[in-house]
């Protein structure tokens, strides 16, 4: 018996396949990175300033206070205490017991929907605006 050689086809791509190829991979990582810059600036855009604070330890409410009145609050917990600062619109923790202390060097909070977080102490620092959302439209 005789046996025939078939021609294998060559699997590397050609140039012009892979010039394709590269070209579609920059169009596609342009538009992701579009997508998400719309996003971002769209988040930036229609964020809204909170008008108050709540403070929750361990689940429970501790107090609700005003962004607008400047004030220290001491917040002390079973597991240690931490000091919350508002002054002129925003709130930070000054000053924790907690080990790590990333409740303290965590920046600033104003806008509706932001908190800071201090598990060693369970507590939870949340801004929040006491409007309710107006419809944009008057029909």
């Amino acid at each position: 018996m005789r046996y025939s050689r078939i021609k294998a086809k060559s699997s590397s791509p050609t140039p012009s396949q892979t010039k394709s190829k590269t070209k579609n991979d920059v169009i596609f990582v342009s538009v992701i990175l579009i997508i998400v810059l719309l996003s971002a600036l769209a988040l930036l855009m229609f964020r809204t300033e909170g008008s108050s604070v709540t403070v929750t330890v361990d689940g429970k409410l501790f107090g609700k206070y005003s962004l607008n009145e400047k004030r220290s609050i001491e917040i002390k917990t079973e597991n240690g205490y931490n000091v919350l600062v508002i002054d002129n619109g925003v709130a930070y923790v000054k000053e924790a017991s907690c080990p790590d202390g990333i409740c303290s060097s965590h920046r600033p909070v104003r806008y509706n929907g932001q908190s800071i977080i201090c598990l060693p102490n369970k507590v939870v620092i949340e801004v929040s605006s006491d409007s309710q959302g107006q419809p944009d439209i008057i029909a």
